[in-house]
């Protein structure tokens, strides 16, 4: 078991947290301020991740790499308050009529006007689902867009192309299901 701490060790510690402080806070706030807009909200997260640095630092085994500390628990900060907003479900961005709807992506996206973070949380998700569209195969693509993003049914899709329904659904599913995969961090990491 380790002695307890002495003063000496305190006063140390409390000079390299007040320096760490010193030298990351001008980095730490452009960074917070890039993704949260509101200063209040940004000072906020600011002092919460200072006053969690303190404690943490004081910890027996201390911090060996602050600055990555300080950025990693700013940007969790920041992941919180996107959880805290409010969501609303791709579903309801796009009227559906049609039951045959059964493979679903169900991505929820925060709602446009639930303040800058969601913004950026919106951007952030939106960004990825682009990315993982691109990897799709062409006819797996098409056949996701035009379901899920422009409200089709996969019968109006099989008269207008003479592409078996079966075979659309497939195509939809195939897509799901790689999209799914691929924003699987995405949807961990934000809590959506």
């Amino acid at each position: 078991m380790e002695p307890p701490p002495t003063s000496d060790t305190m006063t140390e510690r409390d000079s390299d947290i007040t320096a760490t402080v010193v030298r990351e806070r001008t980095r730490l706030v452009n960074f917070i301020r890039r993704r949260i807009r509101d200063p209040n909200d940004a000072e906020d997260i600011l002092q919460d991740v200072f006053q969690e640095f303190v404690r943490a630092y004081r910890l027996p085994a201390p911090i060996e790499q602050a600055s990555a500390w300080l950025f990693r628990a700013a940007r969790n900060r920041i992941i919180d308050r996107f959880r805290k907003k409010k969501e609303e479900p791709l579903a309801d961005l796009f009227e559906e009529d049609d039951a045959d709807g059964e493979y679903r992506l169900d991505l929820s996206l925060p709602a446009h006007d639930a303040g800058p973070e969601a913004l950026y949380a919106r951007a952030i998700l939106l960004d990825a689902l682009q990315e993982a569209l691109d990897e799709l195969p062409p006819e797996q693509r098409e056949v996701f867009i035009a379901h899920e993003l422009e409200g089709r049914s996969f019968k109006d899709m099989a008269a207008e192309s003479g592409v078996t329904l079966n075979t659309l659904l497939a195509r939809k599913r195939y897509a799901v299901l790689h999209l799914r995969a691929r924003l699987q961090a995405i949807y961990d990491e934000l809590d959506i």
